[in-house]
Formats: structure tokens, C-alpha cells, sequence
């Protein structure tokens, strides 16, 4: 076979281990791919205009979306033209058994830490907690009143339980199209209502003038520039689950068109997001834009759409969850086990591999509810 026939763009992207049966359409991978990339960084984007500039922001969120697509298309190139059907074998294959351990080893600790931040803020949205004394209900603790059945232990066991355990113990990834188009949705809503308050807000005349470039008046201004760029560089993470994804489709041209689709889709949620949370809240703007909602209920009305705010998010990241749990299950199993077949074949190993890290975040979670020192 010709080298131009192995990279051809209309090639079924593996030959190799191809799941039988039905696969994923252009549609599903659009959204399980804009579902990966729109994590807890969104919260974060508003902060980082304000930091950066309107203008600023803007182009780089175009940059780094256009070179997370070059990054893609190398990923589908070489790994067609190679043996390897994953992230870390691909790696393998370029740089040795090095290249793989770190793609494993930055693969597990960016989901697992993901993971156990989801379900910080989960717990935070829900139920609450006490920062330094203080005591911060949760939107179910404002609804009915502290209940045993509302506390943050039993929110956070009652959601892994039956939400995101049966989604995780899906053996594909086309199976979460569904959920990870509600998740999309779900993110669409929270632009929506953003936009909505602040039109509201800026024909009421109680938005600021935002800035459309940086401020550099002294070091510590210049400074936060290297603070908000890394918010938009891993605000478009979702390579890990390129693989996964990719794998069950019949071309790399659709692959590449899914893709694309969801850097656009995702990044003008991100730049939306950014410029509606900026004119709501101005330079008071913290940089979890949840703490703003949360504090921001002048009126019945204006509570109402903080608390859709707040649960549509925490819904999104229960729906994020199983994706990332995906690849993140999928490392540790080729690490641990790299002769083993696939894991999803392995009907004694998936359970259990399923629901270790899904515990361990609920036991991380619980012990460390402090969500500010990751966020900051």
C-alpha cells in the first residue's frame, strides 16, 4: 500500500480491532468531543477576559482552537498509518516506552484530578459547604432546609450511584451521544441565560465598560498574563479521548469534520460566556463565575435564573464525568496491564475498573472540599 493511500483523509481510520456493528455518526462525536473539551475551565473564561482583554482573549481562543485542530490531525494521521489504536501507543511508537509512561502518567492525573473537582463542585452546587467557618447552603439546602438526605456526602453518593455510575459502565463511547448532548444543551443554556442578564443589565445601565486590552500599570498586572493564558490552552484538553472516539468511526474525515465542528461550537460558547459573565459582574468578577451567581439574587426573578444557572452546570458536569472516567480507565488498565486485550472486552476486569476511580472520588471529594485552591 502507497504512503498516500495509508494518510488518505477518506480511509477507514482503523482497520484493526474496528468494534462491529453500528458506528458512531458525525453527530454523536460532535458532541462527545464538545462535551470533553467544555469542562470546569468555562467557569473560568470570564476571569480571563478580564485579565487579558477583550481583544486578546479573543484571538486566543482562536489560536489555540486552530492548533488543537493541527494537533488532531497529526494525532489521526499517525495513528493510521501505525499499529497503535491509543493515546499512549501512539506515543510508544514515537518517542518509546518513555513518551508512553508520561502520556499515561498526564493522561490519569489531569482526568482522576477532574474527576475529584467535578465532585467538589457538584457537592458545592447541591449542598453547600463551610469555607473557613462560614457556612455556604447548597441550591437544595435553600429549597427544603438541611436534611440528612440533602447533606454533601449523601448528594455526592446519591449522584455517582445513579447518574454517573450506569453511564460510566458503558462499555463505548458512541453509547454517551445521547448524555453528552444534553450536556451540550445544557452548556447552551448557561450561555443563554448569561446573555439574557446581560443584555438586561446593559440596557439598565449597570454594566462597566469592559477593557478591550490588558492593563500593564505594574509587574504584578503583567504577571496574571501568564495566569489566564493557561485557563484558555487547557479550556481546549481533549485529546485523551481522541482515541476513543475516532476509534469508532468509519473515517478520519469525519473524525477531523467532528472535530472541527466542536472547536467552533466550543469556542464561541467560551468567547460568549466570557463576554456576557465580564458584563455582568465587571472587575468584581471572581474567577469561578459560580461565586458571582451565587452572590448575585437582587431579585425572585434574578434567583430563579442563578439557581438554573447553577444546576444546569452541575448537571453538565455529572455528564462530563463518564468521558473522562473513559480514558482515564482505559490508561491505568495499559498501563498496569499492557499485554492484557482490551478492556472493554474483559468482562471480570470492567466492572471493577469502572467503579475504583468513581470511589475514589467520592473519598477524595468528601475529604477535601475546599474547591478555591484548584480553581485559583
Amino acid at each position: 500500500m502507497s504512503s498516500s493511500a495509508t494518510t488518505s483523509a477518506d480511509a477507514p481510520l482503523l482497520l484493526r480491532n474496528k468494534p462491529p456493528g453500528k458506528h458512531t455518526s458525525v453527530s454523536g462525536a460532535v458532541f462527545n468531543v464538545s462535551t470533553t473539551i467544555i469542562g470546569a475551565g468555562i467557569m473560568s473564561i470570564p476571569a480571563t477576559l478580564k485579565v487579558l482583554g477583550i481583544v486578546p482573549a479573543f484571538l486566543l481562543i482562536v489560536i489555540i482552537a486552530w492548533l488543537a485542530n493541527i494537533s488532531v490531525e497529526f494525532l489521526m494521521r499517525y495513528t493510521h498509518a501505525g499499529k497503535s489504536t491509543t493515546y499512549a501507543g501512539l506515543m510508544k511508537e514515537s518517542f518509546g516506552r518513555v513518551g508512553s509512561f508520561l502520556v499515561q502518567l498526564c493522561v490519569v492525573m489531569n482526568n482522576l484530578g477532574c474527576l475529584i473537582i467535578y465532585l467538589i463542585i457538584i457537592g458545592d452546587v447541591l449542598s453547600g459547604n463551610q469555607p473557613q467557618g462560614s457556612v455556604h447552603l447548597g441550591v437544595l439546602q435553600e429549597w427544603f432546609g438541611v436534611h440528612w438526605w440533602n447533606s454533601r456526602a449523601f448528594s455526592i453518593l446519591f449522584i455517582v450511584v445513579f447518574i454517573m455510575l450506569p453511564l460510566v459502565l458503558y462499555r463505548r463511547v458512541e453509547a454517551l451521544g445521547f448524555s453528552s448532548a444534553i450536556a451540550v444543551f445544557l452548556a447552551v443554556l448557561f450561555v443563554a441565560i448569561s446573555c439574557v442578564m446581560a443584555i438586561t443589565a446593559l440596557f439598565e445601565g449597570k454594566t462597566e465598560r469592559p477593557r478591550l486590552l490588558p492593563y500593564l500599570d505594574n509587574r504584578a498586572s503583567f504577571f496574571e498574563l501568564f495566569t489566564a493564558v493557561p485557563v484558555i490552552v487547557t479550556a481546549f484538553t481533549f485529546h485523551f479521548n481522541v482515541h476513543p472516539i475516532g476509534l469508532e468511526m468509519d473515517k478520519t474525515s469525519d473524525m477531523m469534520k467532528a472535530v472541527r465542528i466542536s472547536l467552533i461550537l466550543c469556542g464561541a460558547i467560551y468567547f460568549t460566556v466570557g463576554i456576557s459573565g465580564y458584563l455582568l459582574f465587571g472587575e468584581s468578577i471572581m474567577s469561578d463565575i459560580l461565586v458571582n451567581f451565587d452572590h448575585n439574587s437582587g431579585s425572585a426573578l434574578g434567583s430563579v435564573l442563578n439557581d438554573i444557572v447553577r444546576l444546569s452546570y452541575a448537571l453538565h458536569l455529572m455528564l462530563v464525568f463518564p468521558l473522562l472516567n473513559f480514558s482515564l480507565r482505559a490508561n491505568i488498565d495499559e498501563f498496569l496491564f499492557p499485554s492484557r486485550p482490551i478492556l472493554a472486552k474483559d468482562n471480570s476486569a470492567w466492572p471493577s475498573s469502572s467503579l475504583a476511580p468513581s470511589l475514589l472520588g467520592i473519598f477524595m471529594a468528601y475529604r477535601h472540599q475546599e474547591i478555591g485552591l484548584y480553581l485559583q
